[in-house]
């Protein structure tokens, strides 16, 4: 088993993530020209409520020309905090300083140095009558209004670009936006947080939300530079596997260790289905009467927002027709896109894609939308096909020309595009057992490491509580394109159960010793994967129990893909009901409240996939034609 040390737990997960985007290619050079090049400037800004938010300007010396301003809004801090200080880096990557923008960094209500109460995923209130009435598009649009007033040098254009939950603040600030407001970049945005980070379809994150809110999660009674406190335990482990096991059931998390000082997870425990709490943070809906240009921006291998980009997107697409709305997808980790995009794991992409998207997309389009210059060529999607390693643009997402079929599952772990002709009772079966969990990972982590969604996939195979079906070795290159729709037909001798899905690129054992691909040689490639908590299989507002043992249908959507099987690999589909740590362990006996649940309804449970002709399983997917 490897070992991935992660600096503090997680990396302190979105925070550091970003703050490591920021930084990105942030070289000695670099900081040299920004401080020769550019001035710096303190404000207050007052909301229409009378809150100021801390923000700080970066402006060119060079007066002889006028700047857009490009913003980002941010709850990770904004440093560094002493006034005559610089950051390292200005704008989403180092091709901006030297271009020339107003650079405004501003920390959003209730963190660091703003004034206000902080409120994750603060709902939008579609009709305002006061001016108390404040969300993250009031103070977005009172921001710009004050920056247009008081910063000299600006052309009367914004642009507004962010990562993870700065990405959230981007698409927030595109409801009901102020008019200056002309390009918009929402990058791994939190959409919805019943499906981004912490929930995939209400099943729980655990290590994610647990390390993230154990530093994030805790109380900043009034403005600071440094809302980051000091931890509030010590793991004692590098093995997540082994600590979240012996924390036992979720209700543990708070008597064992945050101890009432992490009031979030308290307030996510007492929500664990889609209730108004939930739906008051879904910013989709709201993402009507976009007038700004925007680009949004995802990864392919995103362990925390791969929802956020692909339904923005769509979005955006649907309740605002005509406006210009582009989606770009690369092979990345979440934020990698600010880094380096060379690999990801022990996957390569054959060149830096990151690079590329900078330089090709990312500047090209705030150049053209604020400063007029260049012309547009960005496509409706600018997608990287992994597996082939290749960039495409394409006029429609998904793809107009992909063909819809179905993937089977049949016995003997064969998958065919044939459905089985089997009959009714035809099934495989495992026991589910929450004492032993399958592993999310091979590797040794206390938290949810970046390189799990590309992992080799032979550990989970070879355990016997975990069923998979693969083609035959392919003749032929086959490449999935769009979305990808498993219909589970299973069951369970619990009364609740969860179901994981993983899509795996299976590689030739024929490569030669000395090839540079040996190492590659039968690897299982995570593609795609996805899990759900089987209790809300018909309704996330309203879960039920399964009936013992009686053949159920169970959807579940696994996202996007764009991914070249090559010619002599598999396709594989593999079905488990644990993922952990990654994912908190379903008792396997229905509770109201799982974090509630008591270690005795923990229960072993025989779970039963069906390839029937009565029950057929299946993925539906999308095949691109080969050109």
């Amino acid at each position: 088993m490897t070992t991935r040390r992660l600096t503090r737990p997680l990396l302190l997960c979105l925070a550091v993530l970003f703050a490591a985007a920021q930084t990105a290619h942030a070289q000695p050079a670099n900081f040299k020209y920004i401080r020769d090049n550019y001035t710096r400037s303190d404000y207050q800004i007052p909301m229409r409520d009378g809150v100021k938010l801390y923000t700080i300007v970066y402006a060119p010396k060079d007066a002889s020309q006028q700047y857009p301003l490009l913003m980002t809004r941010t709850p990770y801090g904004i440093h560094p905090y002493a006034k005559n200080a610089f950051r390292f880096s200005l704008g989403p990557n180092r091709f901006f300083p030297s271009e020339g923008y107003i650079f405004v960094y501003q920390d959003v209500r209730g963190c660091h140095m703003s004034e206000g109460t902080f409120d994750n995923m603060r709902p939008i209130i579609a009709d305002k009558k006061t001016n108390k009435d404040i969300d993250e598009s009031t103070d977005t649009y009172d921001t710009i209004e004050y920056l247009l007033k008081k910063v000299p040098n600006h052309n009367g254009k914004v642009g507004l670009y962010g990562i993870s939950y700065p990405g959230f603040y981007s698409s927030a600030g595109m409801v009901q936006a102020h008019p200056a407001l002309k390009a918009v970049s929402p990058q791994a945005p939190i959409a919805d947080w019943f499906f981004d980070d912490f929930h995939h379809h209400g099943a729980f994150f655990l290590p994610h939300a647990f390390n993230f809110l154990h530093f994030f999660g805790q109380e900043r009674p009034e403005p600071t530079p440094n809302r980051r406190f000091g931890p509030l335990f010590n793991y004692g482990t590098n093995d997540g596997y082994k600590f979240f096991l012996e924390m036992g059931p979720l209700k543990n998390a708070d008597a064992k260790y945050y101890k009432g000082r992490v009031a979030y997870w308290n307030t996510m425990a007492e929500h664990p289905n889609y209730d108004d709490y939930w739906r008051a943070r879904n910013l989709l809906p709201h993402l009507k009467k976009v007038a700004p240009a925007v680009m949004t921006i995802g990864g392919w291998f995103d362990a925390e927002d791969l929802y956020g980009a692909l339904k923005t997107y769509k979005a955006v697409e649907e309740q605002n027709p005509g406006i210009f709305n582009v989606i770009v997808m690369g092979p990345w980790a979440h934020g990698q896109w600010a880094g380096s995009g060379t690999r990801l794991g022990n996957i390569a992409f054959g060149s830096d894609t990151s690079a590329f998207y900078q330089k090709e997309m990312e500047l090209p389009f705030f150049n053209h939308f604020l400063k007029g210059k260049g012309k547009n060529k960005l496509p409706e999607a600018y997608m990287f096909e992994t597996g082939a390693n290749k960039w495409h643009k394409f006029d429609h997402w998904p793809p107009r020309e992909v063909a819809k079929k179905r993937l089977y599952f049949h016995a003997q772990g064969r998958l065919s595009f044939d459905p089985p002709a089997g009959d009714k009772d035809a099934y495989d079966s495992y026991v589910s057992d929450p004492a032993n969990p399958v592993p999310y990972t091979a590797a040794k982590a206390i938290g949810m490491t970046r390189e799990y969604m590309t992992d080799d996939q032979r550990f989970a195979t070879k355990r016997k509580d975990v069923v998979s079906y693969q083609t035959d070795v392919l003749d032929e290159d086959v490449t999935l394109a769009g979305p990808l729709m498993a219909d589970l037909r299973v069951a369970t001798s619990g009364t609740d159960s969860d179901w994981v899905v993983k899509l795996i690129d299976v590689y030739p054992d024929t490569y030669p010793k000395d090839s540079p691909e040996a190492k590659m040689a039968g690897y299982q490639m995570m593609v795609r994967s996805e899990v759900i908590r089987g209790r809300f299989r018909n309704s996330y507002e309203k879960p039920e129990p399964f009936v013992a043992d009686q053949p159920t249908k169970v959807p579940l959507e696994l996202q996007d893909t764009l991914h070249t099987f090559k010619k002599g690999h598999r396709i594989m589909f593999q079905v488990c009901s644990t993922w952990f740590p990654l994912v908190d362990r379903n008792p396997q006996k229905y509770v109201p409240n799982i974090f509630q649940a008591d270690e005795k309804d923990f229960i072993r449970a025989t779970q039963r996939v069906y390839h029937s002709r009565a029950q057929p399983t299946s993925v539906q997917v999308g095949i691109l034609p080969r050109k």
